[in-house]
């Protein structure tokens, strides 16, 4: 099992990737086939191509990620931040858990969020 440690740089990377445009670091932080449910309830995205595919369109967006707490870990293979996305006028708060493997790579991410943390203006 990774680190707290590990795994907070994990999740601090994604952030620090997102934000320089770079969805390939982005999709280099996940296992070959991890799974993304952004936001939790679509269809999954699963693999390095199609992950890679959702990051490339989410950054296109000119969204920014900035943590609204610090990262946290746990006693297993999971940590969870929240955040907020600010697109354009409209800001999205999220809180993302990925579980790793014991590479420190993400095995999956899930996005929570609803109608009601998206905000105008």
């Amino acid at each position: 099992m990774p680190s707290q440690e590990t795994m907070k740089a994990a999740m601090q990377a994604y952030i620090d990737a997102f934000n320089s445009g770079d969805p390939a670091a982005v999709v280099a932080l996940y296992a070959a086939d991890a799974t993304v449910e952004d936001p939790v309830g679509s269809p999954l995205k699963r693999g390095h191509a199609e992950i890679g595919a959702f990051y490339t369109h989410s950054i296109a967006t000119g969204a920014k990620l900035s943590l609204d707490a610090p990262i946290r870990g746990s006693h297993g293979n999971c940590a969870a931040m929240a955040f907020s996305a600010r697109i354009g006028p409209v800001t999205v708060r999220v809180i993302d858990i990925m579980t790793f493997d014991e590479a420190g790579k993400f095995t999956s991410m899930k996005a929570y969020f609803g109608p009601g943390d998206i905000l105008q203006g």
